[in-house]
C-alpha cells in the first residue's frame, strides 16, 4: 500500500525518471483498481451456481457417452432391464408412493391476489399548522408540551398531507365510542370495498377472515362488523387480533397463512388498521405524546389464496413468515406500553429504551431469517470470518451480511424517522431501498401494521417490481416482537386501481429536511 501511494507522487511530481520506471513495473494496487463490489458480485454468483457448474461437466460425459452406443449397446440394456423385472416394478411402486407421500403432505402454495390500502378524504388531512393550532386551542396542553410536540413534528419525517382522525377536528375532541366506530367503518369499509372491486371475488367465497387492531377492540368485534356488514357466510373462521402493536400485520398473515394450510381451495381476506380517535393523549407526559405526533389514519385489505387457479392473477406467493418475540424481556415488554399517567390520563408511553430494545429484536429475527434467505455465498462468507474471529482475532468485526443478495425490494414499518435511519444504517442498505418507507412516513404518518402495505404500494406505482423480484416486509411492536414476511413476484407487477399513490406518486421522492 505504501509503495502505491508514492508511485503516485512520484508519477504527478515529473522527477527521477529512474523511480518512475521501477515503480511502473510493480503489480497495481488492485484494492483501489478493482471496484470490489463487483469481485463480491462475481464470488457470489460463482458460489450460488456451482452445483450447475458441476453437473454441466457429468452431463456432457453422460451425453458423450450416450451418442456413442450403438444399436447392440441398446439391445444388450434392454434385456438386462427385461430379466429384472421385479426390481422395475420395486422400484416404481417406491417412487410412486413417495411422490404421492410428497404431493399430499408438502407446504401448500399461499398467493397474494392483491390488497387495496385506505386513503381518507382530503377534509381530514392535517398540516402541521393545523396539528399544533387544534392541540392549543384544546387546552389540555401546557406550553411545555406544545413546543415539545412540535419539536417531534419537525423531526418526525411526517409531511403535511397525513389524514387524522375526524373527531380530533373538533374543539374540544370528541372522542367518542360512536366515533371510534365511525372511523373503524370508514377504514376497513373502504379497503375492503376496492379489494372486493379489483378482484371480482364475492365476500360470500371468503373462508377465513383476520383482523388485526391494536388498541380499539369493542364488542362485537371488528371482525364481526365485517361479517355483518358484507354477509359473509356463517360458516366463516374469523379472528380479531387485539393488543399486538404494529407488527400485527405480518402475524394476521402468518396466521391466515397457516389457516390456508389446513383448509382447501380457500380465500383469506386480512384486513390491518389502528384505530386513534379514543387513543389520543391528552396529557403533558412526554413519553406519551410522541404517538400523537406519528400516528395517522389507515388500513388496508389484503386477499390470500390456496388455489392453483389464482396463481394465475395473483401478484406474489408467501415464501417465508419469522417471527420473534422478546416479551420474556422485562424492558422489552415494558418498552412500548399503555398507561395512565400521574392525572389518571390514559395513553401509550415509549420508553427511551426502544431504539436498542428493537435492534436487539432485529438481530435475532434476521439470524433466523438469513440462513433461509441468504445465498450460500454470504452464509460462507459469515461462517468463515465468524470461525477466524473464535479461533485467532477476537478483535474481527463480526461480517454483517448483503441482505441486498437476498431481496429487490424492502418495506420496513414506517415507525418513525429514527427507525428507518437505523435500519438502512445496520443493514448497510442504499438510500433508494428505504425510499419507499420514508416517503409513505411522509405522506401517510406511521399507519401502524398497515404501513409495509402502503410501503410496497409505492415500489408498485413507481413501476420496480418485476417477476421474480423478493421483497422483505419487517415490522416491529410492542410486547416487543420483530416479525418478517418475504413475498415472490409472479409477474412485473403494476399498481391496482384506486391504490393510495394513484394521483401522488410523480410528486414522490420529495426531498426531506433532516
Amino acid at each position: 500500500m505504501d509503495g502505491g501511494r508514492d508511485a503516485q507522487v512520484n508519477a504527478g511530481d515529473g522527477g527521477d525518471s529512474g523511480v518512475q520506471i521501477h515503480h511502473a513495473r510493480r503489480l497495481p494496487d488492485f484494492l483501489q483498481s478493482v471496484n470490489l463490489k463487483y469481485v463480491k458480485l462475481g464470488y457470489h454468483y460463482l458460489i450460488s451456481n456451482l452445483l450447475t457448474l458441476c453437473l454441466i461437466p457429468v452431463m456432457a460425459v453422460i451425453l458423450i457417452e450416450a451418442s456413442q452406443m450403438n444399436p447392440n449397446d441398446i439391445r444388450l440394456l434392454w434385456l438386462h432391464l427385461k430379466y429384472n423385472l421385479v426390481s422395475i416394478v420395486i422400484l416404481s411402486a417406491v417412487l410412486v408412493f413417495g411422490s404421492t407421500v410428497y404431493i399430499t403432505t408438502r407446504p401448500r402454495s399461499v398467493y397474494l391476489v392483491d390488497y387495496c390500502c385506505y386513503r381518507a378524504p382530503d377534509k381530514l388531512k392535517a398540516s402541521f399548522h393545523q396539528f399544533m393550532e387544534h392541540s392549543r386551542l384544546s387546552g389540555v396542553f401546557d406550553e411545555s408540551s406544545l413546543e415539545f410536540q412540535r419539536k417531534i413534528l419537525e423531526r418526525s419525517g411526517l409531511g403535511e398531507e397525513t389524514y387524522a382522525p375526524e373527531a380530533m377536528f373538533f374543539i374540544p375532541p370528541r372522542p367518542s365510542m360512536a366515533a371510534a366506530r365511525d372511523e373503524a367503518e370508514q377504514v376497513m369499509f373502504g379497503a375492503l370495498d376496492n379489494l372486493f372491486a379489483n378482484t371480482s371475488v364475492k365476500p360470500k367465497d371468503i373462508g377465513i377472515l383476520v383482523v388485526n387492531c391494536s388498541l380499539f377492540n369493542p364488542t362485537p368485534s371488528l371482525s364481526a362488523m365485517i361479517v355483518n356488514k358484507y354477509k359473509l357466510r356463517g360458516n366463516i373462521r374469523s379472528f380479531n387480533l387485539g393488543g399486538m402493536g404494529c407488527s400485527a400485520g405480518v402475524i394476521a398473515v402468518d396466521l391466515a397463512k397457516d389457516l390456508l394450510q389446513i383448509h382447501r381451495n380457500t380465500c383469506a381476506v386480512i384486513v390491518s388498521t389502528e384505530n386513534m380517535t379514543q387513543n389520543w393523549y391528552y396529557g403533558n407526559k412526554k413519553s406519551m405524546l410522541i404517538p400523537n405526533c406519528l400516528f395517522r389514519v389507515g388500513g388496508a385489505a389484503v386477499l390470500l389464496s390456496n388455489k392453483s387457479v389464482d396463481r394465475k392473477r395473483a401478484k406474489y406467493k408467501l415464501v417465508h413468515v419469522v417471527r420473534t418475540h422478546k416479551g420474556a424481556d422485562d424492558k422489552a415488554f415494558r418498552c412500548i406500553y399503555q398507561e395512565q399517567d400521574n392525572a389518571g390520563t390514559a395513553g401509550v408511553s415509549l420508553s427511551k429504551d426502544l431504539m436498542a430494545i428493537a435492534g436487539g429484536a432485529l438481530k435475532t429475527n434476521i439470524t433466523t431469517l438469513g440462513p433461509l434467505v441468504l445465498p450460500i455465498s454470504e452464509q460462507l462468507l459469515f461462517f468463515a470470518t465468524l470461525v477466524f474471529k473464535k479461533l485467532f482475532n477476537k478483535n474481527v468485526k463480526p461480517y454483517i451480511p448483503d441482505f441486498k443478495l437476498a431481496f429487490d425490494h424492502f418495506c420496513i414499518h414506517a415507525g418513525g424517522r429514527a427507525v428507518i435511519d437505523e435500519l438502512e444504517k445496520n443493514l448497510q442498505l442504499q438510500p433508494i431501498h428505504v425510499e419507499a418507507s420514508r416517503m409513505t412516513l411522509h405522506r401517510f404518518g406511521n399507519t401502524s401494521s398497515s404501513s409495509i402495505w402502503y410501503e410496497l404500494a409505492y415500489i408498485e406505482a413507481k413501476g420496480r417490481i418485476h417477476r421474480g423480484n423478493r421483497v422483505w416486509q419487517i415490522a416491529f411492536g410492542s410486547g416487543f416482537k420483530c416479525n418478517s414476511a418475504v413475498w415472490q413476484a409472479l409477474r412485473n407487477v403494476t399498481p391496482s386501481v384506486n391504490g393510495p399513490w394513484e394521483d401522488c406518486i410523480d410528486k414522490y421522492p420529495v426531498k426531506l429536511v433532516l
